[in-house]
């Protein structure tokens, strides 16, 4: 797909196969002479039972429409439809119905100069898209930062940068229907996302020049002028059925059945009918592009809502459920599951997500935007995170590692970085702030802060902190959700940041409450002392944006931007900068290790641990893996099996 209570007793597992017996046709006896006595006719070979899988969701689809508001129930489903047309594995794309992934060194994606003028919709120094004109800033062709950019004088012809990719689909691709697949799909495609009735994020359409058929495999993307795009392999939009859904617009392709319960695809199964509330039954595709293979592995794929966890794990212990999908939540049946799997009753199967939590700091809240007012009728907050040493303070009094232990099962890392461990572009060699109360106290001694009636259960207190009224106790307000696994983090959180000295006040939200658009939401109107939120992305690229300044939500900007705490470097934002406007084979690429460094000594923000995806199958079956960076789960539906014969 295109990016843009645990049970107590441990029941019997029994395996239920599905089998029909044999029909039998009777054959009439004939008189003969022992002369004439020949061997009776074979009987005719049975009818082999079709091989059935079933997977309980733990939510039903919100819709089949790959450009509709897909939830994960729906992404597990989709990839039993459509095969690609890229999968993500291991952080790397791979080419599905496509015959390669393109890449610059084999001469299928290419920058090339274009002569640019006014008028001209361009891409700025800026990343933002504009029709050039007088005082624009530009980069000319061979630009990758602001150091070399110029600024346009109305009516000179400037060359600039221009990526063209080209992307080939494999030869003799079908629908599910019979018909051909072909590069004009894709660019019908490209035509639904853009219109303005089809919901998602136009970043790389409006930074898109054309996106065209060169022939009936072929299709080229070509980039705005200006915008260099790390991911420009990616930039293939999933073919959908113009033979099919033409007689539609744009609008009610968001409700019509064909397109939202039913869709076309090429993948290896075809909707056979959903009952609400209930199921959505598949059937193998005949026309499916592998199916020479031997793929699909099973005729009939049947997904069951289930979206109590306990129920789904009743299903699954009684054989009516082979896969529990991540859709169900699955964290408190992690000690269930794996006696199950040492009892050789199921296979538990866990992986880190690139979903982070993190606790914000509010080193700069928006009160501060009209500069810091100490005194007065409308005083500010103190400045209380404003020092980096008080950040490093409360980073060494977090117990993150009991966390992951307690609350994860110790099955994922306390991350050191807004990358996970697994991720290529990870720096290995960051400053790490691993529980230790004692050099939490001794940096909040340094500061100021101190333990003024020596008993170390009572909050600390200031005394000379920098922009803080003497005598004010360290008393965080700490704002999350009412989530179970939030609350479990806050015990712990709060147990250990008392053992340095610090009080937690805990204001719970609901989840809309907290995510509110600014000035009211208190995430995004950056109304807190910290804040424990989660924040991901279905991109691979470094997302080192997430604190740069321009990503602090404010009046200015209508209160968009994800960068909540306020953080604020030069030396930051030039490396991030320089890092998103290289190509991965570009020496300025390595500015992601460098941008890495600066956030682990600043701490803008602490990641609190990397949120996991837990699944569950029979224990023969095979075929079944969990990707950290991908977001579809069963995108190898296809290859599952089980049996005796499973490898």
């Amino acid at each position: 797909m295109k990016r843009h209570h645990p049970l107590i007793l441990l029941l019997p597992f029994v395996l239920i196969l599905s089998a029909c017996g044999p029909s039998v046709t009777e054959i009439p006896m004939v008189p003969v002479t022992p002369a004439s006595v020949s061997p009776p006719p074979a009987s005719p070979s049975p009818t082999p039972a079709p091989r059935s899988l079933t997977v309980c969701l733990g939510e039903e689809p919100t819709t089949l429409y790959a450009y509709g508001d897909l939830n994960a129930a729906a992404r597990s489903v989709l990839s039993a439809l459509y095969d690609g047309p890229m999968d993500i594995s291991d952080y790397e794309y791979e080419a599905v119905i496509l015959q390669k992934i393109p890449r610059l060194e084999d001469g299928d994606a290419q920058i090339s100069q274009v002569t640019v003028g006014a008028g001209d919709r361009v891409v700025a120094s800026g990343g933002e898209v504009v029709t050039l004109d007088t005082g624009v800033r530009i980069r000319p062709s061979g630009c990758r930062s602001d150091s070399c950019a110029i600024t346009y004088d109305g009516s000179s012809r400037i060359e600039m940068d221009q990526m063209v990719v080209t992307f080939t689909l494999l030869e003799g691709l079908k629908w599910s229907d019979g018909e051909p697949l072909t590069a004009q799909d894709s660019i019908y495609s490209f035509d639904l996302a853009s219109n303005d009735a089809t919901p998602g994020n136009k970043f790389l359409i409006e930074r898109t020049q054309t996106y065209e058929a060169a022939d009936e495999i072929t299709t080229q993307w070509w980039g705005l002028p200006g915008y260099i795009d790390p991911e420009y392999y990616a930039n293939f939009w999933m073919p959908l059925p113009q033979h099919e859904w033409n007689a539609f617009s744009p609008a009610q392709l968001l409700e019509v059945d064909v397109s939202t319960r039913a869709p076309l695809g090429w993948g290896p199964y075809i909707v056979q009918s959903w009952k609400p509330g209930e199921d959505i039954r598949l059937i193998k595709n005949l026309n499916y592009f592998r199916a020479e293979g031997g793929l699909p592995k099973f005729d009939e794929l049947t997904f069951l809502f289930m979206t109590d966890a306990v129920v789904a794990m009743t299903a699954f212990i009684n054989g009516e459920c082979d896969i529990l999908d991540p859709s169900i939540n699955l964290d408190g049946q992690v000690p269930l599951l794996r006696q199950m799997e040492k009892e050789k009753q199921a296979r538990l199967l866990t992986a880190q997500t690139d979903t982070m939590e993190w606790l914000a700091f509010g080193i700069r809240p928006a009160s501060y935007d009209d500069g810091f007012r100490a005194a007065g009728l409308n005083p500010d907050r103190p400045d209380l995170f404003g020092d980096v040493r008080v950040r490093k303070a409360v980073a060494y009094c977090l117990d993150r590692q009991r966390v992951v232990d307690t609350v994860l099962f110790g099955l994922s890392r306390v991350p050191d970085s807004y990358l996970s461990y697994n991720h290529p572009i990870h720096n290995g060699n960051l400053q790490t702030y691993e529980y230790n109360p004692v050099a939490g106290r001794d940096i909040l001694e340094q500061v100021g802060w101190v333990d003024h009636d020596n008993n170390p259960a009572t909050p600390r207190q200031a005394l000379g902190v920098t922009r803080v009224p003497n005598g004010t106790p360290l008393v965080l307000n700490y704002y999350t959700t009412w989530a179970t696994q939030r609350r479990q983090v806050v015990e712990i959180l709060t147990a250990s940041l008392a053992e340095c000295g610090i009080g937690l006040s805990v204001v719970y939200e609901t989840a809309s409450d907290l995510y509110a658009q600014g000035p009211a939401g208190p995430l995004f109107g950056r109304q807190f002392d910290l804040a424990q939120y989660a924040i991901g992305v279905s991109t691979l690229e470094p997302q080192c944006n997430w604190f740069a300044t321009d990503q602090i939500p404010s009046a200015s900007n209508n209160w968009v931007g994800v960068n909540i705490s306020g953080y604020s470097d030069a030396e930051y934002d030039q490396a991030c900068e320089s890092a998103r406007q290289a190509l991965p084979n570009e020496p300025e690429y390595t500015s992601h290790q460098r941008a890495q460094e600066y956030f682990a000594f600043e701490l803008p923000s602490i990641p609190l641990y990397m949120r996991l995806r837990v699944a569950a199958t029979r224990y023969d079956l095979c075929g079944f893996t969990l990707d950290p960076s991908s977001q579809y789960t069963l995108a190898a539906i296809e290859a599952f099996d089980y049996g005796p014969d499973c490898r």
